[in-house]
């Protein structure tokens, strides 16, 4: 894949919240979760684990969870992907904290470009009661939901949302810098 192709690629994933019936294989599951490991990490910890819920009366609790957001119940298989505070405190001490949250984010994206790979749809919520998804994911203490990864055959929406130019977001040097 060249670097336009790769930008393509990257363009045309879009937030999916309307899903189809079915279910996901454990291959793609497979490959999706070894999408996850690829992900670069702190001190190469991979702080982070994820618990995946098929069950629809669950996925029905979780959506509760997440705000009563529909396509939590709808997807084929939900992502619950999770801060191992435990993993990089060991290492890093307080600012381990911040280093698990990273690296469970980036191994999300990972899991949402692997699932865009496999020609699945997928949605990243994270809007959502941390206690309540805890508790029905039976989380330990030492783990934070920080991402709930909708994966499953979607409708897609029928727009693009438009995005700001990449140089809105730049500084140079400061923030007031000119470069």
């Amino acid at each position: 894949m060249d670097s336009s192709e790769f930008r393509d690629f990257l363009s045309n994933r879009v937030s999916v919240r309307e899903y189809y019936p079915g279910e996901l294989s454990e291959s793609q599951v497979e490959y999706i979760l070894g999408c996850a490991s690829t992900a670069p990490s702190a001190g190469n910890l991979e702080a982070w684990d994820v618990v995946i819920v098929f069950d629809d009366e669950e996925k029905t609790e979780i959506s509760a969870a997440a705000f009563e957001q529909r396509h939590v119940e709808e997807a084929s298989a939900l992502f619950i992907v999770c801060a191992n505070y435990v993993r990089s405190m060991s290492r890093y001490g307080e600012r381990g904290i911040l280093y698990a949250v990273q690296d469970a984010t980036i191994a999300c994206t990972y899991m949402m470009l692997g699932a865009h790979a496999l020609g699945l749809h997928s949605c990243w919520v994270g809007a959502m009661d941390e206690g309540e998804v805890r508790s029905i994911a039976g989380l330990p203490s030492h783990l934070r939901p920080v991402a709930i990864l909708c994966v499953g055959k979607g409708r897609l929406p029928g727009a693009f949302t438009p995005r700001m130019a990449a140089g809105e977001h730049v500084h140079y040097g400061t923030w007031e810098g000119v470069g």
